[in-house]
């Protein structure tokens, strides 16, 4: 299995373009040793020839501008993303798929909680209606395996975790389960696993006995403090508020994911505010002395 991560941030990438945080404005003076971050994505291939992106972007144009094996070559127009799977309906997960339009029709996997809020609150599959068919929905049951045509060995898993809807969603506060999945994501022909979860909160026992099948996490690295939005002075919303459990609480996603088997543990949708993204720091330190990789734009991982 082939693992492109296209973009590693949160939302509003890194650095945040309004924000002036000892993070963001580091980056740019070149005063800490971080590097420039868009917004989460991946890639996955059972071929390093198609290619089933999960999460679109609102960066998604330049991510695929800067990994040449998601583009057809030898085609007038083309692409080797052959499928799309959304894990839940986060604006920084959907919104480039109205950047991917002049494409349509693609075919996009997500859970009808999902498909509800993007053709209601945030009309996406509605819009691109309009555009050559636009987004042909195949329901993905929570729990129940699928696998897309373009990459036949890889079988991927919806798993419900604990986390939010989105600020736009009536379901805002009281989330019901297909409104943010893990993806179980299985090679079929070697058996290599990966779980990719980049919005997570408290992990019940049903989702961690799956990450201790895994052979590699890449998992929610939001924020490092609960209240890092409130001590850094750029908001007031917490970790728990946004449906994020912090790296470095006790009993946070740092000491649980130390404690898990993974060959590799990484971490993707970093906030810009997080201290880890700063190499220097004692956060990214610790993370490095516990086996625990923070992931990059461009990062590859193979399976």
């Amino acid at each position: 299995m082939k693992i492109n991560v296209l973009g590693s941030a949160a939302g509003g990438g890194f650095p945040q373009w309004n924000c002036n945080c000892r993070n963001c404005q580091g980056v740019r003076d070149g005063s800490i040793a971080a590097t420039p971050r868009t917004q989460s994505s991946i890639a996955v291939s059972d071929s390093g020839c198609d290619w089933v992106l999960c999460n679109a972007s609102p960066d998604i144009c330049h991510q695929i501008a800067a990994t040449p094996s998601l583009r057809r070559h030898g085609a007038l127009r083309g692409t080797a993303i052959g499928s799309i799977i959304l894990t839940d309906s986060q604006i920084d997960h959907c919104t480039g798929l109205l950047n991917l339009r002049e494409g349509c029709p693609h075919q996009v996997w997500c859970t009808s909680e999902v498909h509800d809020d993007l053709t209601s609150g945030f009309p996406i599959f509605t819009m691109l209606s309009h555009w050559n068919g636009g987004l042909n929905w195949h329901p993905m049951q929570p729990s129940v395996p699928f696998s897309v045509a373009v990459c036949p060995a890889l079988r991927f898993t919806a798993i419900p975790i604990l986390s939010n809807a989105p600020p736009y969603s009536p379901w805002r506060g009281r989330p019901l389960p297909g409104h943010n999945v893990a993806l179980m994501i299985e090679n079929t022909t070697t058996g290599s696993k990966l779980l990719y979860a980049p919005g997570l909160g408290e992990p019940d026992d049903a989702l961690l006995a799956l990450m201790a099948q895994a052979d590699c996490l890449l998992i929610d690295g939001t924020l490092w403090q609960d209240n890092e939005l409130a001590t850094t002075g750029v908001g007031r919303n917490t970790g728990r508020d946004m449906g994020h459990l912090a790296l470095g609480e006790e009993r946070g996603l740092m000491d649980i994911i130390s404690s898990l088997p993974a060959r590799r543990k990484i971490l993707i949708h970093i906030n810009n505010t997080n201290p880890i993204l700063d190499e220097s720091s004692p956060e990214h330190q610790a993370l490095t002395s516990r086996g625990i990789e923070v992931s990059y734009d461009g990062m590859s991982i193979e399976l």
